[in-house]
C-alpha cells in the first residue's frame, strides 16, 4: 500500500509521494531551496484516507525544487486554403520539478 496525497499546486492538482518527482509549473523559488505545500486535498495513509474540505487541517508536504526548465515546444500552425496565408508560431511553457522530501498528515 503506497502513502500519497493530492496536493494544489499552481491551481492545478497532483499525485504526490515521498521520493518522487513530479514536474508542475514554474514556481518562484530558487533551485535546491525546500518548498512547502500545505493545499493537501487527499491524504491516503496506509489504506486510511482522509479527505479534505476543501484542504486537509495541518497536513502538509515538503519538495525541494530539482530545476526550473521548459517544456517541449509547441507549434501552433495558421492556414486558409486558397488564400496564400500562412503562419507559424512556437510556445515553451515554464515547469519546475519538485522532488518530494516528506508528507505529514
Amino acid at each position: 500500500m503506497h502513502n500519497y496525497a493530492i496536493a494544489e499546486i499552481a491551481g492545478r492538482q497532483f499525485r504526490i509521494e515521498e521520493g518522487t518527482k513530479v514536474t508542475v509549473p514554474r514556481l518562484r523559488a530558487e533551485e535546491g531551496e525546500t518548498v512547502k505545500l500545505d493545499k493537501l486535498l487527499l491524504i491516503n495513509q496506509e489504506g486510511k484516507v482522509t479527505v479534505g474540505v476543501p484542504y486537509v487541517d495541518g497536513a502538509n508536504a515538503s519538495a525541494k525544487v530539482v530545476e526550473h526548465s521548459r517544456t517541449r515546444k509547441v507549434w501552433v500552425l495558421k492556414k486558409k486554403r486558397r488564400k496564400g496565408y500562412r503562419r507559424n508560431a512556437s510556445a515553451r511553457q515554464l515547469q519546475t520539478v519538485l522532488s518530494i522530501e516528506k508528507v505529514n498528515g
